[in-house]
């Protein structure tokens, strides 16, 4: 097994970078996300406002700090409640078989018979548009993904010699998933969850573009970006910088997952 390599590093320093910030960015910066500066509306990138105000005169570093926060949130809250439920159906369905098997996956077909980003506008539009609503729309765009690559390895595992042994000694099938199937098939599944990450986040940004995501005045990089569409022509920072923190906040995870799935295959 190789160590990581520059576009792991890369990956790993920008995550960094993104987590810092939002930690600990609202303890240093001047401003708060939601104070507005009548006084300063619309100021372009200075000293005193390194990116640049709304329209209301609110410091943009701080909003994109803050907007860094829901996007971490919701990102992880997504992919852990989609690994949790759908890596365990994923592997209850491979190991068993059956008709465990074909019920599980045509459910999870179901899911997968819809464009991620319209289910996930459909579930919010729905359910309403609030911070728990999209973390349950993304973690179902996210189940079936999940699903599929847990059956697939526990298809594989269920047949190798170290699980018949393990069998063959009279241990119950659930220890057996549990205990010996589930720490061999987390790596890809860990993989899948790091580049889940990077989709998550783009997923929050498109519906809190189109209103459907994390209701204002919490700050959210979509809606950052839905309010700068009326200023492009006088104040473009607006959009820029916004776009800028998702890029760096995707293309990390990104690297991060590539380099995490090049670390633990084992044929490297």
């Amino acid at each position: 097994m190789k160590g990581w390599d520059a576009r792991a590093l890369t990956g790993m320093g920008l995550v960094g970078i993104v987590l810092l910030a939002a930690a600990f960015g609202p303890l240093v910066l001047p401003f708060g996300a939601d104070t507005p500066d009548f006084t300063a509306t619309l100021s372009a990138p200075s000293l005193r406002h390194p990116l640049g105000t709304d329209d209301l005169g609110r410091d943009v570093l701080a909003r994109i700090v803050a907007g860094a926060q829901v996007s971490l949130l919701v990102g992880v809250g997504s992919v852990a409640f989609a690994l949790l439920f759908g890596s365990g159906l994923g592997l209850v369905a491979g190991y068993l078989g059956g008709w465990t098997d074909r019920i599980v996956m045509r459910c999870v077909d179901v899911l997968l018979a819809f464009p991620g980003i319209l289910l996930a506008l459909g579930i919010t539009a729905a359910l309403g548009a609030s911070l728990v609503n999209v973390v349950v729309a993304i973690a179902a765009v996210n189940l079936p993904v999940f699903a599929r690559v847990a059956r697939a390895e526990a298809m594989v595992l269920r047949r190798r010699e170290f699980v018949t042994a393990v069998r063959a000694q009279g241990f119950p099938e659930h220890r057996i998933l549990i205990g010996t199937v589930l720490p061999n098939a987390s790596p890809p599944i860990l993989v899948q969850a790091s580049l889940l990450l990077a989709s998550s986040i783009i997923t929050e940004s498109v519906l809190s573009f189109l209103g459907l995501g994390v209701q204002p005045p919490t700050p959210t990089w979509g809606n950052m970006l839905r309010n700068a569409v009326g200023f492009l022509g006088i104040a473009d920072w607006l959009a820029w910088f916004p776009g800028l923190a998702i890029f760096i906040t995707v293309l990390g995870f990104n690297l991060l997952g590539d380099g995490l799935r090049d670390r633990l295959d084992p044929n490297n």
